[in-house]
């Protein structure tokens, strides 16, 4: 395997190209034939980086023989932080957050969630 090149792909392509641009944003709202297409072209990237080494590997194994985890982890990983990220008061974006819901309130209701759910229209 060519270390250079998979160092590359995983500085380069993944951290700030294709794969990771916005994530929050979009991973959610990703159909199961958009995830496999990105999977795709990430198994497709390990084939070329590993010099067809990988030729009839199933997906899961190539991804461990380049020390990688698929792309939906990857992306629910980097979602999740950003949500742990922005629901502290100082993170730049926490203003946009809907207010805390008062203790008084939420030991009434059937959840406890100290942020109302909002859906996007």
């Amino acid at each position: 395997m060519n270390i250079e090149q998979l160092h590359y792909y995983t500085a380069i392509i993944t951290l700030v190209g294709l794969f990771e641009y916005c994530v929050p944003v979009w991973h959610y709202v990703l159909t199961k034939a958009q995830t496999e297409q990105l999977e795709s072209l990430q198994k497709r990237a390990i084939h070329i980086m590993m010099l067809h080494s990988t030729r009839g590997m199933p997906y899961m194994s190539m991804l461990s023989a380049a020390n990688l985890s698929t792309l939906a982890i990857h992306r629910e990983d980097i979602s999740q932080k950003f949500f742990l990220d922005i629901i502290q008061s100082n993170f730049c974006l926490h203003y946009i957050l809907p207010a805390e819901r008062e203790q008084s309130l939420t030991s009434r209701l059937r959840t406890y969630e100290k942020l109302p759910s909002f859906y996007p229209h």
